[in-house]
């Protein structure tokens, strides 16, 4: 798989639906299922200050997606929040690795993010473990979080600190 990231454009919006249309997608996240397309359109269609979007491609194939909302209040400000889902079919061939390589990039060296953050389910081991290797640390666990699937469930909070 080459996997490539860049920004992404209107035309991904149908293709990023999808992604988060699929079920371990939606549930890992905060997405509801049945994701319409004028919801995407509406939270991507036109550029938003303070949130970037980047897309994995496998070629022409739309295979993951991060974004990253930085804060905008003064004393905030050096904090970025991510969110990432991966193609079911794309999963444990580098494709998380690389969105958040290129994430940490964009928030460290371009944005003058200081810490990221993210919430991730406590039974999402993967994701923990890929986050690890990624260098963010587990400060917390927020219990009865997020409703999924009926159950209230816990998150663990974790963040990266930029170097130095």
């Amino acid at each position: 798989m080459a996997i490539h990231i860049r920004h992404s454009e209107p035309q991904d919006i149908e293709a990023i639906r999808r992604l988060y249309a699929q079920r371990s997608n939606y549930a890992n996240t905060l997405q509801l299922p049945y994701p319409s397309l004028a919801l995407w359109e509406e939270r991507l269609g036109q550029r938003q200050e303070h949130f970037y979007s980047l897309v994995a491609c496998d070629g022409e194939h739309l295979v993951g997606q991060i974004g990253v909302q930085t804060f905008a209040n003064p004393r905030r400000r050096h904090v970025a929040n991510i969110g990432m889902g991966v193609c079911e079919s794309a999963r444990r061939k580098g494709v998380g690795s690389a969105l958040l390589e290129a994430a940490k990039d964009l928030s460290h060296q371009w944005l003058g993010v200081r810490r990221i953050e993210l919430e991730t389910y406590t039974d999402n081991a993967a994701a923990i473990a890929l986050y690890a290797r990624h260098g963010f640390v587990h400060e917390g666990t927020a219990r009865g979080y997020a409703l999924r699937d009926g159950v209230y469930v816990d998150v663990a909070l974790m963040a990266h600190l930029a170097p130095g």
